[in-house]
């Protein structure tokens, strides 16, 4: 028997939900506003993932933290793909596409409105489709409460103005219910929510016999015991012969929203997650036969495209990049002084394992280059060039002169503690101060490559290696 161990997808996937479509699964998670966005992940047993797409190609032109595309739900009806998320600034949106690997189509507003969050649809037996949503205190004035809408079967508009079908300020104890999931099980609806904020909530399960409720509920997941702390807000999936299964998050800081897959079985009309209710640390694999493999992080640049696990911090302009026999060239374009605040700076998640990451850089021209670690925090170890020639820099440490191509790196350790690495002459060293990596708005921190000066200059980047 194959075993897995928590978490299955163990870097920044955060707010997952999951199908089953034949004997394929299929994930995605909220992005912000990352370009691209809404990554479409594929396995065939819950445990080994590969990237092989996106559902959103642009954003905004500039950089928002925790805007954009917030908690995404993922279906499959009448031979569609759908996708429903809410951008709490404009509203909930939806894309649909036959293939998942796309094209997909350009994001629709099916109910405009600020602070409209976390949408889910479900279509009936009868044809009748639904839409339950969740509130952003944030932009709306309320939360912890859920409101259902009959939606036009195409998906292209709700149909009403809303029922309230959860008030959670009525229930004991709930605060922050969201993130619903909208299901139909013999008869029976379920919206699956998450409570309790993200770093200590649990979840609850509601169900009832009229979709319009009332609904009764229970809490089928929480940290119990164990060391998984706020195991939350996810998805229900089934595997081709029956077995029932959970994903949801873990917020783990720096590293983000880490993704553990959950047993669920069914007693006495109700769902119970992990182990009697508290997450699991391993299991069986749901489906044996799969093969090892886990969302791409190293890229060789071997190109024409760039490695489907990169993203920029808000919409990219073509003349930024170019990918080609082993090569990344980065313009050198102005921008923000703040790297968090600029749109070029191209990313990828943190791992949530210790790790070391290598490149080499050449910068040709005016500007800086390098590679920096990003959250509400940020740090880089780089190359700039300056009156006397080029310069290692990285935080507060002497500037050093560098030949024309210099490897750097950085080693990221226990607790997202990152040494910065560089090659000056002497072989891989390390350079500057250790700096703690934090999380961002809603995300966790970013690897990201970065070039920056006045549009004359670019840097070249060497494959880039995450080695554990």
């Amino acid at each position: 028997m194959t075993m897995y161990r928590n978490p299955v997808l163990n870097a920044d996937w955060s707010d997952p939900d999951v199908i089953r479509v034949g004997d394929d699964f299929y994930l995605t998670a909220s992005t912000f506003t990352k370009v691209p966005g809404l990554p479409i992940l594929h396995s065939r047993d819950l445990v080994n993932w590969t990237i092989i797409g996106h559902a959103v190609t642009s954003g905004y032109d500039d950089v928002r933290p925790g805007c954009g595309v917030w908690a995404p739900s993922l279906r499959h009806h009448d031979g569609q793909f759908w996708i429903f998320y809410g951008d709490p600034d404009v509203g909930i949106y939806q894309v649909n596409a036959t293939d998942p690997r796309g094209p997909w189509s350009t994001p629709h507003v099916v109910k405009p409105g600020a602070g409209l969050i976390d949408p889910c649809p479900l279509w009936d037996d009868d044809g009748q489709a639904y839409l339950v949503h969740a509130w952003a205190k944030s932009r709306a004035g309320v939360k912890n409460r859920l409101t259902l809408h009959c939606m036009s079967p195409d998906a292209r508009a709700v149909l009403d103005e809303g029922t309230l079908v959860i008030d959670a300020d009525l229930l004991p104890g709930y605060e922050t219910l969201e993130g619903p999931k909208l299901y139909k099980r013999d008869g029976v609806y379920w919206i699956f929510a998450p409570a309790g904020g993200v770093e200590q909530g649990w979840q609850s399960v509601f169900r009832a016999s009229s979709i319009f409720g009332p609904y009764e509920d229970r809490i089928v997941l929480e940290q119990g015991g164990t060391e998984v702390n706020g195991p939350h807000q996810g998805g229900w999936v089934d595997t081709p012969t029956g077995e029932h299964w959970f994903m949801h998050f873990q917020d783990r800081g720096p590293y983000g929203r880490v993704v553990h897959l959950q047993p669920m079985a069914w007693m006495d009309g109700w769902p119970v997650m992990g182990d009697n209710g508290e997450p699991v640390a391993e299991g069986p694999v749901p489906v044996e036969g799969g093969t090892p493999s886990a969302p791409a992080t190293c890229d060789d640049f071997a190109g024409p495209g760039l490695g489907l696990q990169w993203s920029w911090q808000a919409n990219p302009d073509p003349s930024w990049w170019q990918v080609s026999d082993g090569t990344l060239r980065l313009a050198c374009v102005p921008g923000p002084e703040d790297l968090r605040e600029r749109p070029s700076v191209l990313g990828q998640r943190l791992p949530g394992d210790p790790c070391t990451v290598t490149t080499s850089l050449t910068l040709e021209g005016e500007g800086t280059a390098g590679l920096v670690v990003t959250g509400d925090t940020y740090a880089y170890v780089g190359v700039e060039r300056t009156p006397d020639g080029l310069v290692l820099v990285c935080g507060d440490m002497k500037p050093v002169p560098v030949r024309d191509q210099v490897v750097i790196g950085a080693r990221i350790g226990e607790g997202a503690l990152v040494t910065f690495l560089a090659d000056t002459g002497d072989g891989l060293c390390e350079v500057g101060a250790p700096f703690q990596a934090t999380q961002g708005r809603w995300v966790g921190a970013v690897l990201g490559l970065f070039a920056a000066g006045d549009g004359t200059g670019q840097a070249i980047f060497n494959p880039f290696t995450i080695e554990r």
